[in-house]
């Protein structure tokens, strides 16, 4: 860009003279860290695209409940024959564009295309895009599992998060650690509460929360590994813990920190996953367990690979330039749109959500109260998650197969 300013040039005080500023340069996008393009997306074949509507299915037959009998000889008694039966989710598709624009003769005095930058940054534009998406669902599902956990979400008073003796195929029991009164890594020299002194707390053992959740979680369905979603404060904790391993993981072109030999991949991002006081006292009110605490709780994610489905869709015209060639006096404007669309599956979840519209990403973490979906931290106060449900329904009929656990803690 060039512009004439008076000299100040020793002898050249009377000329005006033109000043010449260097090339621009692009300023490095600091958004949060992405969760697009890490292990815990992964593919579905059985996701189907091209289906009308804005929902899809897919189905899958069930496990055998077998009844076996014990022969007989002595009688004419007939045996009892086995049966299966089939199931079915739904998952949602949802279509995103961008839009910039610019005034054609605005070029002839800043020398720059104005929609090169625009151009240039899409792929970054995009992929904070997917990663807000998939943050949200995290997010959506750990409000549904709440949801079962404190309120009549399956039809009878909730049982509050997992536990050792938990069944997993009861869905009274929300599929979540709630360590909300204690802390992930515990400070040197205390347990895991925080103000109760022991010296002994050292080690591994301070992690004990983190290895209680996954143990609780999916017990002799342990994964080899999983992903360990978390914030910079607590990374921090690990590190001041000294759990964070010396080498780190290769997985594609990404290096993972880890800790316990790899045993979590640790996906570090500022963006938000905690629960808001208010929305913790939703949750609350309701008729169920209630969590162990109700402010300044941290929410941390253990995810198992390929826990999410992404797939893309087949977006018409996915870029698109369009002209006024009359507007500004016939100097003219141009715009270009991009448009690209996903279906994001946690698997294991059936969507129950509004199916009339593309979810925004506010959509996948609404709840329905009554008949109205609403953000958690809107429903009403005096009854709480009483008559609510989250856009997420467990369809699995055993949490051990899900690959998305909450932890709330300190």
């Amino acid at each position: 860009m060039a512009g004439f300013y008076p000299s100040d040039l020793t002898g050249a005080t009377d000329y005006v003279l033109q000043s010449a500023l260097s090339a621009y340069t692009d300023e490095a996008y600091l958004n949060a860290r992405k969760l697009s393009g890490t292990g815990i997306v992964g593919d579905n074949p059985l996701i189907d695209t091209g289906t009308e509507t804005f929902v899809g299915q897919l189905r899958w037959f069930k496990n055998i409940n077998p009844t076996i009998n014990t022969a007989i000889i002595d009688g004419s008694g007939d045996g009892q024959t086995s049966s299966y039966s089939s199931d079915y989710l739904k998952y949602i598709k949802t279509v995103r564009t961008y839009g910039a624009s610019k005034v054609n003769m605005q070029e002839v005095v800043t020398q720059v295309d104005g929609l090169a930058k625009h151009a240039r940054d899409f792929a970054e534009i995009r992929n904070q895009d997917e990663h807000d998406a998939i943050m949200a669902v995290l997010k959506g599902v750990a409000t549904s599992e709440l949801l079962n956990g404190a309120s009549y979400a399956t039809g009878a008073n909730g049982l509050g998060g997992i536990s050792w003796t938990s069944d997993p195929k009861d869905k009274k029991y929300g599929f979540y650690a709630d360590f909300s009164n204690k802390y992930l890594v515990s400070p040197a020299g205390k347990e895991s509460d925080g103000t109760t002194a022991n010296l002994a707390w050292q080690g591994a053992q301070r992690a004990e929360m983190l290895l209680q959740a996954l143990g609780m979680g999916w017990r002799d369905y342990e994964p080899e590994y999983v992903y360990l979603v978390c914030s910079p404060k607590t990374l921090m904790s690990f590190r001041s813990a000294n759990l964070v391993d010396q080498t780190r993981v290769t997985e594609g072109n990404l290096m993972f920190e880890s800790i316990f030999n790899g045993k979590f991949r640790l996906i570090q991002t500022r963006a938000n996953q905690a629960f808001s006081d208010t929305e913790l006292a939703r949750i609350n009110d309701g008729p169920g367990v209630n969590l162990g605490a109700a402010s300044s709780v941290d929410c941390t994610f253990l995810v198992r690979p390929g826990a999410l489905a992404m797939k893309s869709l087949l977006v018409p015209t996915p870029v698109e330039i369009d002209r006024d060639p009359k507007a500004m006096k016939g100097g003219g404007t141009t715009s270009i749109w991009y448009r690209w669309g996903y279906v994001l599956a946690p698997a294991g979840y059936d969507w129950v959500g509004p199916e009339t519209a593309f979810p925004e990403n506010s959509g996948y973490s609404n709840v329905r109260e009554t008949a109205t979906w609403k953000t958690l931290a809107t429903v009403t106060a005096t009854t709480g998650s009483a008559n609510c449900i989250g856009a997420w329904n467990r369809k699995a009929s055993s949490a051990l197969s899900l690959g998305i656990l909450p932890v709330l803690h300190k």
